[in-house]
């Protein structure tokens, strides 16, 4: 999976985005912590709500790390998801995968729906999803692979074929994959969405979001969206993430070793209900997994098959793995999505896709993984 460039990832990943030092000789761009621009500069700043050398370095970086041409990046990953749905008007239809993340369901549910977005969600596992494509012909196609919290695995050369039949847009969250891991636009994709707050900048010290495609309209309406919303992140934030970024490579390939040992732990020793993780060869999606993918990432989501109580009594138990919303940083997370990260999506919605009350989500960090083992073992025990 190359990045359709002759130098590799790890190299563009440093040495891409390395201007405006001002003839300084600085190794590192600095920040630029101005609000405005001398009227007439040679880069054409003006307003920083509206273009920063920060986040003009972090988009050319994240462009070429994704395989494509352009890339805007906002304030947060839901900036970056309100910036593409701004562009559709009353009585667009979009078809979104039905194991969509929690925030871009109660956007589209809450926000966009009374403006007249509507929504039809589908399990994108399964063929009948691209017939809905071909006879509904949506304006957009939203989908993410992996999802969240499920880990469901979507075939992005095919539903882009699909869109593509209808003139349809393909948007993939990418997030919980990475840039490294797995890149969209490669796959036929036209829109790649990310939160940088994870694994792009890989130390839950930023929040930031970003948009890669190939389209110039979609480029040029990101920076519209960028600019007359108030989408813009920080540049400390932007600058952090480029920092970040440095590293995706390194992290991203002890995140897919410590999570594949992780969960092949669990699957064996714990046995619970199931075990999620894209390649494990017990994954519904495994071949497709292991066809677009380059990595299994660092997310597992297990079913124990506890009850509610017990569930929260064990993640609680946890000492190396904090119970927080966010994942992709160093550190080891875990998340109860039923009472956290979908808690704005109705019980009864929630479990129709198979999120009970007893899955948890774990984000494995870079840490040696027997500690990590280890303390879910401690856990368990105390049960």
């Amino acid at each position: 999976m190359s990045g359709g460039s002759e130098e590799g990832f790890e190299t563009r990943a440093i040495h891409t985005g390395h201007d405006y030092v001002d003839g300084t000789g600085a190794v590192i761009p600095p920040v630029y912590l101005t609000s405005t621009f001398e009227y007439g500069n040679a880069g054409g700043f003006d307003y920083t709500r509206s273009g920063n050398p920060n986040f003009r370095l972090l988009d050319r970086t994240l462009a070429s790390l994704e395989g494509g041409k352009f890339a805007t990046v906002f304030a947060s990953g839901v900036s970056a998801i309100t910036a593409i749905v701004s562009t559709l008007k009353s009585g667009d239809l979009v078809i979104a995968e039905e194991n969509v993340y929690g925030c871009t369901f109660r956007l589209f549910a809450q926000v966009f729906e009374k403006f007249g977005v509507r929504v039809n969600y589908y399990d994108f596992t399964q063929p009948a999803a691209l017939e809905r494509i071909a006879e509904e012909k949506p304006v957009l196609v939203w989908i993410e692979s992996p999802t969240n919290p499920l880990l469901k695995i979507i075939d992005i050369s095919a539903v882009s074929q699909a869109a593509d039949a209808v003139g349809s847009t393909v948007v993939v969250d990418n997030t919980f994959a990475s840039s490294y891991v797995q890149r969209p636009l490669e796959l036929g994709a036209h829109l790649s969405l990310l939160s940088t707050t994870k694994y792009t900048n890989g130390h839950s010290d930023a929040l930031g979001g970003a948009v890669c495609t190939n389209s110039e309209e979609w480029r040029d309406k990101m920076i519209f969206a960028q600019k007359a919303l108030g989408l813009q992140p920080s540049p400390f934030d932007a600058w952090l993430t480029l920092r970040g970024v440095k590293t995706q490579s390194i992290r991203m390939e002890r995140h897919s070793a410590n999570g594949l040992r992780f969960a092949e732990f669990l699957e064996q020793e714990v046995k619970p209900k199931y075990v999620r993780y894209p390649l494990l060869p017990s994954h519904p999606q495994y071949e497709i997994a292991k066809r677009q993918m380059n990595g299994g990432s660092g997310i597992v989501t297990v079913d124990f098959g506890l009850s509610l109580e017990k569930t929260l009594q064990f993640v609680e138990s946890l000492q190396y793995f904090p119970k927080a919303e966010s994942l992709g940083g160093i550190e080891s997370l875990c998340c109860h999505p039923a009472s956290m990260t979908h808690a704005s999506v109705p019980k009864e919605t929630r479990e129709k896709v198979g999120i009970s009350d007893s899955l948890v989500r774990f984000s494995v960090g870079i840490e040696t993984v027997e500690d990590l083992i280890e303390d879910v073992r401690s856990a368990l025990a105390k049960l």
